[in-house]
C-alpha cells in the first residue's frame, strides 16, 4: 500500500487519502468480528470474537478468526478497541492477543472486566496485556492516523459502544452491536444525537449492524420483557427455573428486582453465568437487594420463595437446563409443579438441542413458557425502523451493511436506498475484502487471508476443513479398518465401526477380496505403497457394490 506521506514528484498531485477497511471476521456471518483499518503505515484493530461451530463441524469447540494479516503486519498494529463484552465481540482475544505485540487495548469498564476474566482463565497475566478503560464520550488518539470516539448504543449488554473515527481520508461511523431501546434498563439510551452532529458534519462511512434488517418495525424493549416476565413469574406456584443469556446483564438485574418484589430468593447455577454476574457486581451494574444464595442453602424455603437463573439455554448438553431436563443434575431434581422459562430464543444452529430439552421438559410435567407463545425475550438488535433511523440520522455518502449473513446485508442496502437520503454507493463486502475508502472512491481493490481457524481441545488450527470432512463420513457412513499382515502367511484383519452391524459373511468377502489385491501386488513384486493403494481401490469397489456406502477406508499393510 502506498504511503500517502512519501515524497512526490515535482509538480504532480498528492495521492488522494485513503483509508483501508478489513473485516477479517463478521462480514457475511454473524460471529468472530474482528476488522482492520489500514492507513499508511499504521493499522488500528477493532475486537476479537468467536463463533460457536455449526452441526457439521464435529468435535469443534470454538471457532475463531483467521489472522495472517495481522500476524504479517505486527509492526504496523498501534492500537485496539472493543465495542462491547459479548463472546463474537472478545472471545476470540486469548488466542489471539498473545501471538501479536502488546499494544494499548481500550474498553469500557464492563468490557474489560470481562476480557480481564477471560484472560486470566489462560494464565495471561496483566502485566502482559495493556488494558485502558473509557467512557462513552471519550476520545482516545491511536496512532497518528486514528482517533476514536465512544459512541453510546443501547444493545443487550451494558457498556456497548459504537465509535466515530476519524481519519485524514474521512470520518467512519460504526453503529457496533445496537438497537435503539426507548425504554434502557440503566435509564442510558443511545447518543443519537451525537450520530445526527456527526451527520451533519459530515460521515463517509457508515458501517452499521445488519442482524435484524428482514425485521419490520422496532425490536423489543428490554423493559417491556421485565414486565411480561414480572407478570408471568407471579402467575408460578412452585420453583422457577429461569435460562437466558449469562450476558444480558440488563435482564438478569431485572429478574434480580422482580425476585424481590415477589418475594423470591434467587440462586445462580452454572459457570457462565456466575462469572457475568461477579464481573457485573464488580463494575457497578448490578446491584442486589438480598444476597445470592447457593442451592445448599434454599433448603427450609418453600418452593415458592425460591427462582434460579441457569445456563442452558441454548440447549448445551453439559450446562444446567440441559442436565436438569436429562436427570443429570447432581443436586438438583425438576419435579411437577416446577416453571421454567427460557428467555431466549435460539442462536441458528442450535434449534434442535433447545427443542430436545423443551420436549423432555414437557415429558417430566413441568410448566415451560419460552418465545414466541411469551414475550419473554428480546433481540439486541435493531430492527429495519431503527436501522433507518441510523442512516437518515448518519447521512453517510458510503455504507457498509456489516454483522449479518449476506441476506442481511442485502436486505439492509435495500432498506438504504428507500429513504429519501440514500448513500450514493453501498457495498457488499465478505471477510477478507479490502475495502478502499476516499473522498471520491469506495471499492473493493483486492483481499487478504481470511477465515476460520478451528479450536479444538488444547489444539488451535490443528484441524483443517479435510479433518472435519473425514468426522462428517465418518458419522455418516462409518470407518473400516483393513490390516494386511505378509508375514509369515499373508492375511488380512477386518475392524469397522458404524458400517454395519456384526456380519461375518461380509468381513469374509472382504478379506478375500483386499488378501487378493495383495496377492497379486506381490507376484508382481510391486512396491509396499502401491499394494496398498490397490487393496484400498479394490475394496471399495467392492463395498460400494454390495452395501451401496462409502465408508471410510483406512488400509494398512505390515510387512
Amino acid at each position: 500500500m502506498s504511503n500517502p506521506s512519501k515524497a512526490r514528484p515535482e509538480g504532480s498531485a498528492p495521492p488522494a487519502p485513503h483509508l483501508e477497511v478489513i473485516p477479517l471476521g463478521g462480514m457475511g456471518e454473524i460471529g468472530k468480528n474482528i476488522t482492520a483499518y489500514r492507513y499508511g503505515d499504521e493499522i488500528m484493530v477493532v475486537d476479537a470474537g468467536l463463533a460457536f461451530p455449526d452441526s457439521h463441524q464435529m468435535g469443534i469447540d470454538l471457532i475463531i478468526p483467521r489472522i495472517d494479516y495481522l500476524q504479517q503486519h505486527a509492526g504496523l498494529i498501534k492500537g485496539w478497541i472493543l465495542t462491547h463484552g459479548h463472546e463474537d465481540h472478545i472471545g476470540g482475544l486469548p488466542y489471539i492477543l498473545p501471538r501479536l505485540p502488546k499494544v494499548p487495548v481500550y474498553g469500557a469498564g464492563l468490557t474489560l472486566g470481562l476480557v480481564r476474566e477471560k484472560l486470566s482463565e489462560f494464565g495471561i497475566r496483566d502485566v502482559d496485556t495493556d488494558l485502558r478503560e473509557v467512557q462513552m464520550g471519550d476520545k482516545v488518539r491511536i496512532g497518528t492516523h486514528f482517533q476514536v470516539e465512544f459512541l453510546r448504543m443501547t444493545h443487550s449488554i451494558p457498556d456497548n459502544a459504537g465509535y466515530i473515527l476519524t481519519t485524514p481520508a474521512g470520518v467512519v461511523l460504526h453503529t457496533g452491536d445496537f438497537k435503539l431501546d426507548e425504554e434502557p434498563s440503566d435509564g442510558r439510551p443511545s447518543d443519537l444525537a451525537r450520530i445526527e452532529q456527526a451527520g451533519k458534519d459530515g460521515v463517509l462511512l457508515l458501517i452499521s449492524d445488519s442482524t435484524n434488517a428482514e425485521r419490520p418495525g422496532r425490536s423489543v424493549s428490554e423493559a417491556e420483557v421485565a414486565r411480561n416476565l414480572e407478570q408471568l413469574i407471579a402467575s408460578c406456584k412452585g420453583r422457577v427455573f429461569l435460562s437466558t443469556f449469562a450476558s444480558n446483564v440488563h435482564r438478569m438485574q431485572n429478574i434480580v428486582q422482580i425476585a424481590h418484589r415477589l418475594g423470591r430468593r434467587v440462586v445462580l447455577e452454572g459457570r457462565s453465568i456466575l462469572k457475568y454476574a461477579q464481573v457485573a457486581q464488580s463494575v457497578g451494574y448490578m446491584e442486589l437487594p438480598e444476597p445470592f444464595l447457593t442451592n445448599d442453602e434454599v433448603g427450609t424455603l418453600q418452593d415458592q420463595q425460591v427462582l434460579y437463573i441457569c445456563t442452558g439455554s441454548q440447549g448445551q448438553p453439559m450446562s444446567v437446563l440441559p442436565r436438569l431436563a436429562f436427570g443429570n443434575h447432581a443436586k438438583i431434581a425438576l419435579r411437577r409443579g416446577d416453571s421454567v422459562i427460557l428467555s431466549s430464543n435460539p442462536i441458528p444452529g442450535n434449534e434442535e438441542a433447545v427443542n430436545l430439552v423443551i420436549n423432555r421438559l414437557y415429558e417430566i410435567g413441568v410448566d415451560v413458557y419460552y418465545p414466541p407463545a411469551h414475550k419473554v425475550h428480546a433481540s439486541g438488535h435493531a430492527s429495519q425502523e431503527e436501522l433507518a433511523t441510523v442512516l437518515n440520522l448518519a447521512r453517510p455518502k458510503f455504507f457498509l451493511p456489516w454483522h449479518g449473513e449476506p441476506r442481511h446485508q442485502i436486505n439492509h442496502a435495500r432498506l438504504a436506498q428507500t429513504l429519501p437520503r440514500p448513500p450514493k454507493r453501498t457495498l457488499i463486502a465478505k471477510n477478507g475484502d479490502i475495502v478502499r475508502l476516499s473522498q471520491d472512491d469506495f471499492k473493493v481493490t483486492g483481499t487478504v487471508p481470511a477465515g476460520a481457524v478451528y479450536v479444538d481441545g488444547l489444539g488451535v488450527g490443528d484441524i483443517g476443513d479435510d479433518v472435519l470432512l473425514d468426522r462428517v463420513n465418518m458419522s455418516q457412513e462409518g470407518i473400516l479398518i483393513m490390516t494386511a499382515v505378509l508375514h509369515p502367511t499373508p492375511h488380512v484383519e477386518i475392524v469397522s465401526r458404524g458400517f454395519v452391524r456384526a456380519n461375518r459373511e461380509l468381513d469374509n468377502q472382504i478379506r478375500k477380496v483386499a488378501l487378493d489385491a495383495v496377492d497379486q501386488g506381490m507376484r508382481e513384486k510391486k512396491r509396499l505403497e502401491d499394494v496398498r493403494d490397490d487393496m484400498y481401490g479394490a475394496v471399495r469397489r467392492f463395498v460400494r457394490k454390495v452395501t451401496g456406502r462409502n465408508p471410510v477406508l483406512i488400509p494398512l499393510i505390515v510387512d
